[in-house]
């Protein structure tokens, strides 16, 4: 007797474990045996029943809220930590960074009290629950996260104060805390075996087994409290039952119909923000107080972006790691950061200094041949020579390519990681990588296809001042021309973007120039002796005379506006640049938050959703098309628990009212503005250059 074969079976690359032992049916071979089995009569070869149990789980620490607040209300790592700390503020909570599952006698009594008032005796234990992490350097400082004081304050009590994304983080931990303190959920499980004898088809003459298991939940217990995964525990009660029909051994039924279905074996799923958390905890990376800032790090620097849920690498990513994996390979070693967590713990208990552990780190140790227990001699030699050791070995193209393999034609095709984001390279041919498109589904077919696709580049004629090549580009953030090509070592060459009227298909030699000529110095203003300019900026076509700005009405003013108009502008009050109303791409409900309308629009950075009191930009990986209620209403709760935007203005307004101090106050002044533009300069200068 041999078992159909399952996902189990196979490997990561989609081979079988054990060939001999199982068997692959094709579809063919699949509906043959089921057109062979119906109306023949299947007798209940075994029946077997056995009892269950499942306890609850420990109250909540920070990882685990933030995977279970991102499994039931899909809030990020980042989102689930702010609205934890405004609950925490207004005293709804105990602290939330905390890797404790311990409950004070005073959360137990209050816990027990009012599971019992809530769903009678039967449902709390004896004794009270007790949860004990046996984790090393567990920072156990604070209790778990629990609602606060001697009696919890019930989700309908709470909700006379909270609202939105606040209310239902604390019903999730209300829920928690309270089934942490209740009894067992019990049952009974079942699996029932029939066989038939297969008349006909691929398997004729030989005996199929088929086998149906069920279950029946006797005593809900803390099920009904909370259910790890679920909105509902009540509606998740139902859908955990499976109630098999009562049969015995010997009994006769018949297969009335059969429908094959086929399977595929799928890749491992890719990190969520919940998923990863509880990885870096498993890994010993990171503590509670940093796994939110992490995932908010690595997609703030572009190293992972958002298609949906799931948190996809960039080739960005691909290439920092390859960098660091290869000179650097015990600086990006799991066991080397828990390492160092496990040091930095013991400074932070006061068992170790904090300035000699960095000297060490950063000079190396006095010790030779000292190691790090990873096979390098880190701690010896110290991070800065480690460094400096590789640093002239780095080969920058190198690094950011990323070999795909060759073309149809033989050619090498190559993805590497520009200034200007992530193209393919097949020899002098380019092509940028769509946004949203992930680098495991980057194929030699995929990568020919974008190679291919018609662009608009083309050759419109040779500038008569520099005699060099004037062309019309498709990039990143739109079309362009440009005069030249870029050259190593030379001066960038000119480029402008097109006006929004104008099309690269049909664009002029003529049209061209006159792009280049922006900014363009429409004429020196005889009253002030500044020279009024024409720009074109992020925020559409404007004049500048000096620090004074004006809003011009269309980009064809920028070739046409006189010195003039220029001046009739400037002598006008400045006003702010009026918005045009533009009727939504579609509307997609109501905001559970708010009770106000969203709508999907389409703004001048992106379309964004808007409920008429907060906008939220779509995301990479989110999609016009399909977006709804639900990721925008997730969109505008991330917008607003980010708060207001902060005004640079203020900030630089505070040194001016110095400026009336002493010489000594004036000197100082004068010296950290030297420094800090010094800093500036250098650090533009050190910046990278593109190396291709």
């Amino acid at each position: 007797d041999m078992a159909l074969a399952s996902g189990r079976d196979f490997d990561e690359s989609g081979q079988l474990r054990d060939a001999g032992s199982v068997v692959v049916l094709d579809e063919a071979r699949a509906r043959s045996l089921a057109a062979g089995l119906e109306g023949v009569p299947f007798a209940v070869r075994s029946l077997t029943e056995k009892p269950f149990r499942r306890s609850p789980a420990a109250p909540f620490m920070t990882s685990t809220l933030q995977q279970e607040a991102g499994r039931k209300l899909r809030f990020s790592a980042q989102r689930a930590m702010q609205v934890a700390q405004r609950l925490y503020e207004q005293g709804f909570i105990t602290y939330m960074r905390t890797d404790s599952t311990t409950l004070s006698d005073e959360a137990l009594t209050a816990a027990r009290t009012q599971a019992r008032d809530m769903y009678g005796d039967a449902y709390v234990p004896d004794a009270p629950r007790r949860y004990e992490r046996k984790v090393k350097n567990a920072q156990e400082a604070h209790e778990a996260i629990r609602p606060s004081g001697e009696t919890f304050r019930t989700p309908d009590q709470a909700a006379r104060e909270l609202s939105g994304d606040e209310l239902r983080l604390y019903e999730l931990i209300w829920k928690r805390t309270v089934a942490s303190q209740m009894n067992d959920a019990t049952g009974t499980s079942a699996q029932i075996r029939l066989t038939a004898s297969v008349p006909e088809g691929v398997a004729a003459g030989q005996e199929a087994e088929f086998s149906a298991s069920g279950r029946v939940i006797a005593f809900p217990g803390f099920l009904r409290a909370y259910v790890e995964g679920e909105d509902d525990p009540e509606a998740e009660l139902a859908d955990r039952e499976v109630v098999l029909p009562t049969l015995a051994v010997g009994d006769v039924v018949e297969g009335s119909a059969f429908e094959p279905g086929a399977h595929a074996t799928q890749p491992p799923a890719r990190y969520t923000e919940a998923s990863l958390v509880k990885a870096m905890e498993e890994l010993g990376v990171g503590r509670p107080s940093t796994y939110a800032s992490v995932i908010a790090t690595i997609l703030d620097r572009g190293y992972v972006w958002k298609k949906g849920t799931a948190l996809v690498p960039s080739f960005t990513a691909f290439a920092v790691v390859g960098l660091l994996e290869r000179y650097f390979g015990d600086l990006v070693d799991y066991g080397f950061t828990a390492s160092m967590e496990d040091d930095l713990d013991e400074i932070a208990a006061g068992r170790e200094e904090a300035l000699p552990w960095l000297t060490r780190f950063y000079f190396g140790s006095a010790v030779p041949g000292a190691t790090n227990g990873h096979g390098d001699e880190v701690e010896a030699v110290g991070l800065k020579a480690t460094v400096a050791s590789h640093l002239s070995e780095i080969d920058a193209r190198e690094i950011n390519s990323i070999p795909l393999g060759n073309g149809s034609d033989g050619a090498p095709i190559v993805a590497r990681v520009g200034r200007y984001g992530p193209y393919l390279q097949r020899g002098e041919d380019r092509a940028s990588i769509p946004d949203d498109l992930a680098p495991d589904e980057l194929t030699i077919e995929r990568a020919e296809e974008i190679l291919a696709a018609p662009s608009n580049d083309r050759v419109l004629g040779t500038d008569p001042a520099s005699g060099l090549e004037v062309q019309v580009k498709a990039g990143r953030f739109g079309p362009y021309v440009q005069v030249g090509e870029v050259t190593d070592g030379g001066e960038k060459p000119r480029t402008a973007s097109l006006f929004s009227s104008m099309e690269p298909a049909t664009l002029t030699l003529e049209q061209a120039l006159e792009l280049l000529r922006i900014p363009r110095t429409v004429g020196t203003d005889p009253e002030t002796g500044e020279d009024v300019v024409a720009h074109n900026g992020r925020f559409g076509p404007y004049l500048k005379r000096g620090s004074d700005t004006r809003s011009l009405t269309s980009e064809d003013q920028l070739l046409t506006v006189s010195l003039d108009e220029a001046r009739a502008l400037f002598a006008q009050p400045k006003q702010r640049r009026g918005r045009t109303t533009t009727p939504p791409l579609r509307e997609l409900g109501t905001d559970p938050v708010t009770n106000l309308p969203v709508v999907l629009k389409e703004g001048r950075f992106g379309p964004y959703v808007t409920d008429g009191t907060t906008n939220a930009s779509l995301r990479k990986g989110d999609d016009v098309e399909s977006i709804d209620m639900d990721r925008a209403s997730e969109l505008l709760a991330e917008r607003r628990a980010a708060g207001p935007s902060k005004k640079r203005s203020a900030k630089k307004a505070a040194p001016a009212k110095k400026k009336a101090t002493g010489k000594k106050t004036t000197a100082k002044k004068a010296t950290g503005k030297k420094a800090a533009a010094t800093k500036k300069t250098t650090a533009k200068k050190a910046a990278p250059t593109d190396p291709f």
